[in-house]
């Protein structure tokens, strides 16, 4: 009977004398059945190049390469690039870089694998999961496709809709540029060692065009986020204690008014088709 993943992975972290960083949000997944739905998920074929964000050991990485035309895997622990370069010698197709993943230029990884497509699937590190999504989504990196295990209720929130507790800012931003799909909820027991906070797979399939067009997507976001900025408010009162129009509570009422909306309504129960249409008309009065 073969071991399980989770004795092997005990196994190559006695043999290797290997100590969790925590500033570096270290888990690893040790769940057969886990790993099988993200590599699935992320539909993994020989024309892709895989990009992945801290391989820990490898064991995704593996999972990965028997499917993907290349998969580069950015590791910020030096102490993991000899590991992953013996536990991973038997495949061709992988590339390690000893980097922070913030600071890696992914369009020259790009660059270099000229007629492939390109996929992100990882177990990213909790602590900057926002930064690398909103960073590939917001530079417009010619990707296909997020596949990302990351904390549940950031997951839940990019995939929320309008009036349901877990829609906002991160649920506008992320639809903007994708289309979500939770693929499974993964328990603490799934990793060494057990994180604090529930996970869970989700994948982002990047749109080719944004789902609506506005003028100044910088705007929009700023709109946004002045939107929720005080969720049990109005968003006549959020707008105008942001700033970020030149009108009083009355112009902005009287704006929501023309474009159909009661002034009393919540940023919590518009769609981003609203929002759109809201920061087009706003964006004339900016500060």
């Amino acid at each position: 009977m073969e071991a399980s993943l989770a004795y092997k992975t005990k196994q190559i972290i006695k043999k290797y004398e290997f100590n969790f960083k925590k500033n570096f949000g270290q888990n690893f997944l040790v769940d057969e059945r886990v790993l099988d739905k993200i590599v699935n998920a992320a539909d993994i074929n020989e024309n892709d190049l895989v990009i992945e964000v801290g391989p820990g050991i490898g064991t995704l990485t593996q999972a990965m390469a028997k499917r993907a035309g290349k998969v580069v895997s950015v590791e910020i622990d030096k102490t993991l690039v000899p590991i992953l370069k013996e536990l991973l010698a038997d495949f061709d197709n992988i590339e390690i870089i000893n980097e922070d993943i913030l600071k890696v230029d992914i369009n020259e990884i790009i660059a270099r694998h000229p007629g492939m497509n390109v996929k992100m699937a990882a177990n990213l590190p909790y602590n900057i999961t926002t930064p690398i999504i909103m960073g590939i989504l917001e530079k417009h990196i010619p990707m296909e496709s997020l596949t990302v295990m990351i904390q549940k209720e950031v997951a839940y929130r990019m995939n929320a809709k309008p009036s349901t507790k877990d829609y906002g800012s991160l649920s506008i931003v992320t639809q903007y540029y994708c289309e979500p799909y939770l693929v499974a909820n993964v328990p603490q027991n799934c990793f060494m060692p057990r994180p604090n906070v529930d996970s869970a797979v989700i994948r982002l399939t990047i749109l080719k065009e944004p789902k609506i067009h506005v003028n100044d997507e910088r705007f929009l976001f700023e709109f946004v986020k002045a939107a929720f900025s005080q969720r049990r408010k109005t968003l006549v009162n959020c707008i105008f204690n942001s700033g970020i129009v030149g009108l009083d509570k009355e112009g902005i009422g009287k704006i929501l008014n023309e474009l159909g909306y009661d002034e009393r309504v919540r940023g919590e129960s518009l769609s981003l088709e609203d929002y759109g249409k809201l920061s087009e008309k706003f964006a004339e009065y900016r500060n």
